[in-house]
């Protein structure tokens, strides 16, 4: 009889070679070899907010990201509540998910062409000026990502979904608690969204984090556990007691 794994055994040894991902990127953070993907997060930052735009009943009118990691979405029509509140979830749900396809997913090389192709056609509709580093860098970068997963091994792209995913993570959080609570005077989505709702700036950071954290745990305790009807292995044959001499 076929023996079925347990759903909830935890992944020790994935678990080990994402802490193994996380000391490099974290000693790499300020220098040129993270800057493309915090760029990658800037982008799915303003695009969530486009999508949660449409998803309203509005459109997008077009989306700025520039070298200085900033970036801007004009968005006409929507829920104006929802659409500044996509920002920073938005990006961190669009790496969890790369995160969890990478662990848990077995067509890394689908994920990564559809990651690629979202990079690629958003530039095309909607990043501008063409001739700005925003669109020239997203249109580098999803055709890069499309042709690792068309061209190189499937380890290559699963690589690609997991280290592109631990720095959504890794780059919310710090990137939430700057925006709004270290510089709360500033411009920025959790400032309009306090003049729109009259809650203080800090308020909106402060729940974005604990969500933030909560959805990241949430992402790698599901991620991290063993698929459900995986097969065990056989249990080893028990051999007849042979004749006693």
């Amino acid at each position: 009889m076929e023996q079925q794994a347990r759903s909830g055994r935890f992944d020790w040894g994935h678990a080990a070679v994402l802490a193994a991902l996380i000391v490099p990127i974290v000693l790499l953070w300020p220098t040129w070899a993270v800057y493309p993907l915090k760029i990658l997060v800037v982008y799915f930052h303003e695009l969530s907010h486009g999508i949660a735009a449409m998803l309203t009943g509005g459109s997008v009118d077009h989306i700025e990201v520039v070298a200085a990691q900033g970036g801007l979405c004009v968005t006409r029509g929507g829920s104006r509540f929802l659409t500044l509140s996509a920002g920073y979830l938005g990006s961190l749900a669009w790496g969890g998910a790369a995160l969890a396809l990478a662990i848990r997913g077995r067509r890394h090389r689908a994920a990564a062409l559809a990651l690629g192709a979202v990079v690629l056609l958003g530039a095309l509709a909607w990043v501008r000026p063409l001739a700005s580093f925003g669109f020239a860098f997203h249109l580098g970068a999803g055709l890069a990502i499309v042709a690792a997963a068309l061209w190189l091994p499937g380890v290559v792209s699963a690589g690609l979904l997991e280290v592109f995913g631990l720095t959504s993570c890794l780059y919310v959080v710090p990137d939430i608690y700057s925006d709004t609570i270290a510089r709360s005077g500033e411009v920025s989505d959790a400032r309009m969204l306090a003049e729109l709702t009259h809650v203080p700036t800090v308020v909106w950071g402060g729940l974005w984090i604990v969500a933030a954290v909560l959805l990241t745990a949430v992402v790698l305790a599901w991620s991290l556990r063993a698929r459900a009807g995986v097969p065990a292995p056989p249990p080893a044959p028990v051999m007849p007691p042979g004749p006693v001499r």
